[in-house]
């Protein structure tokens, strides 16, 4: 079991989909809404911006994967968890998002990151086996 090796992969899960967040938000601010794709002009842009997204969500599956190799479910799901401080983050500071920041949310970040160096803060060992008496 590659500890380290498990953590990169789940961070990188957790970098391809808060990506695919963001590129999803940016586009549909950039797409008429469904009821109008056969009327209005469609943005290609976007609509690119769109399948890119789709593409980091699959990438994100398999480091995902991957990372499920070397980690142990409890430990490798928190650090999930920072997508959500990310996507929140990334939103609230980039102006092309026009999102605010906020001090519950930010508590709540804080929160969720606090959370995950807990859980991570151990070292990953591999369960011990009991024999059967």
């Amino acid at each position: 079991m590659n500890v380290r090796r498990g953590i990169c992969f789940a961070l990188g899960s957790v970098g391809l989909v808060s990506a695919a967040q963001l590129g999803m938000r940016w586009s549909m601010s950039h797409l008429p809404s469904p009821e109008q794709w056969l009327t209005a002009p469609i943005d290609l842009g976007a609509v690119a911006v769109v399948f890119a997204a789709i593409l980091a969500y699959a990438m994100s599956m398999l480091c995902w994967l991957f990372a499920l190799r070397d980690l142990p479910l409890g430990r490798a799901y928190s650090l999930l968890s920072i997508s959500y401080a990310l996507v929140y983050l990334l939103a609230a500071s980039l102006p092309v998002f026009n999102e605010a920041f906020s001090l519950s949310k930010s508590l709540g970040v804080a929160l969720v990151i606090l959370g995950v160096i807990t859980i991570n803060s151990r070292s990953a060992r591999a369960p011990e086996l009991r024999s059967a008496p």
